[in-house]
């Protein structure tokens, strides 16, 4: 393991973040605001980093697969850490609470314990809603984007916080991969930004919300959420969640035109359909309830949540029961691999449905060969057996949240919903979690321990629980 490099990286990713907190810091001063918390947690970034990235200069510039996950888990773990400051020094949380919305903000999953959003400060939402963007598209993907220019591969990093079934990369370089894919994440917030500035929103709401939903966030500047704002506004909120939710190699390809085969594509092809056909069926229920607007409040839960964004524009749980049950599993679903959006991914669904059907086949025809297709091609073998390892691991680690939480006397409905949410990065969740309630009243422990399924949760839980194997750490 070369302990140096990592120290290096880590050093540098505190000093991007100190140049991050200068945004807040401006921001505060343009509004009259107190601008020390932003500055002084700035200043502790840039006074810890700065002296580590240089001190820590390593002579071997290789890096290993086990540096990568080391420098992967503790880059989050830092970011979620120093992220935490500015709350604390403006007054407004708590350090637990701090680091529970800072966590919550760079895995982009929304969960907050700020009960009266419109009384914060506007550089704290400023500050909340930049965490949730840097963490959409990944830290580490921009930090692989720059890692050339010190002199370090970044293609273990990018491996090991995208560990999806199957990577796409746009070019044969990790790091012009990388780079296009922020520049597409840039553009799309830009034109989300103008969308809805000119819609109606104010600029400042505008850019917030145009920061939450393409890195399908879920940090609103109001506390009823999107439900605050005009109906046109949420039907272009719905269109941009779903953009978020799908893979931006597929943005890229329909930048360059390739129409027929971003469109031909399996997995767009269910989330599509997945978003289409849950929303025409809760509609449909909500409809027979006499619900007022059946088919607009059907799209926008369905979307925030399979997209795992998170914003809200109605308090589902006061819904028929078949609605509400439908609502369920897209707390674990997912967009797209290759998105900002959390959960299991459509690919890994997709996979482990066309995985089932083989094997019904292999067992009414067990001297024919079948194999799993994805797109016209063969998934190998050890690809389909890790979609089936990630769905324990998934399974086990919400089991264990679910026995966190309800250790502290929540309902069974409270338990399951609060950590399956933190595992996908969703936000709200049902029972004392759901949309019309926060976080706030958990117990700091409890707090804590979703802080670590959220990060798990971001970095798909391999890359987290990795680093907590005593195997890791042997020679």
């Amino acid at each position: 393991m070369n302990l140096l490099l990592d120290l290096e990286i880590l050093g540098w990713l505190l000093v991007g973040l100190a140049g991050l907190l200068g945004i807040p810091t401006f921001a505060a001063l343009v509004a009259g605001e107190p601008f020390s918390p932003y500055l002084l947690s700035a200043i502790t970034a840039a006074v810890l980093g700065l002296p580590l990235a240089i001190s820590a200069r390593a002579p071997n510039r290789r890096m290993r697969n086990r540096d990568a996950f080391l420098v992967v888990a503790g880059g989050w773990l830092v970011a979620s850490s120093f992220g935490a400051l500015p709350y604390v020094l403006s007054g407004v949380l708590g350090p637990v609470d701090a680091l529970f919305e800072s966590a919550s903000g760079f895995t982009t999953t929304g969960s907050t314990v700020m009960t009266d959003l419109e009384s914060a400060p506007r550089a704290l939402h400023l500050w909340r809603a930049l965490s949730q963007w840097v963490g959409g598209m990944g830290i580490i993907v921009f930090a692989v984007a720059i890692l050339p220019l010190l002199g370090i591969g970044g293609m273990q990093m990018f491996k090991a916080e995208v560990p999806g079934p199957i990577t796409d990369k746009l070019t044969p370089r990790v790091a012009d991969t990388a780079r296009r894919l922020w520049l597409i994440y840039v553009g799309l917030t830009g034109i989300a930004f103008l969308t809805f500035w000119v819609a109606g929103m104010g600029p400042f709401d505008a850019l917030c919300h145009a920061l939450t939903t393409l890195s399908t966030g879920g940090f609103s500047t109001r506390s009823a959420s999107l439900g605050a704002f005009s109906p046109l506004m949420q039907w272009l909120v719905v269109f941009f969640m779903l953009a978020a939710g799908m893979n931006f190699v597929l943005h890229h390809q329909l930048l360059m035109g390739r129409f027929r085969q971003v469109f031909r594509d399996s997995e767009l092809r269910f989330y599509l359909a997945t978003a289409l056909a849950w929303t025409g069926v809760v509609a449909l229920g909500l409809a027979s309830a006499g619900e007022s607007a059946p088919i607009r409040d059907a799209a926008f839960q369905v979307v925030s949540l399979l997209t795992t964004t998170g914003y809200g524009t109605a308090n589902y749980e006061l819904w028929p029961a078949l609605p509400q049950l439908l609502l369920v599993p897209l707390l674990a679903l997912g967009g797209m691999a290759g998105s900002t959006s959390g959960g299991l991914k459509s690919m890994r669904v997709v996979l482990g449905l066309r995985s089932f059907q083989v094997a019904l086949r292999r067992i009414i025809h067990p001297h024919a060969v079948h194999t799993v297709r994805f797109n016209d091609r063969a998934i190998a073998d050890d690809v389909i057996a890790g979609v089936g390892v990630f769905f324990i691991a998934y399974l086990l680690l919400t089991f264990l949240g679910s026995l966190v939480v309800g250790s502290a006397g929540y309902d069974v409905m409270t338990a399951v919903s609060t950590s399956l949410t933190a595992v996908s990065n969703v936000g709200p969740g049902f029972g004392a979690v759901g949309p019309a309630d926060n976080f706030a009243h958990l117990p700091a422990y409890v707090k804590l321990s979703l802080c670590l399924l959220m990060v798990a949760g971001r970095l798909e839980i391999f890359t987290l629980l990795v680093i907590f194997s005593p195997a890791f750490w042997r020679r």
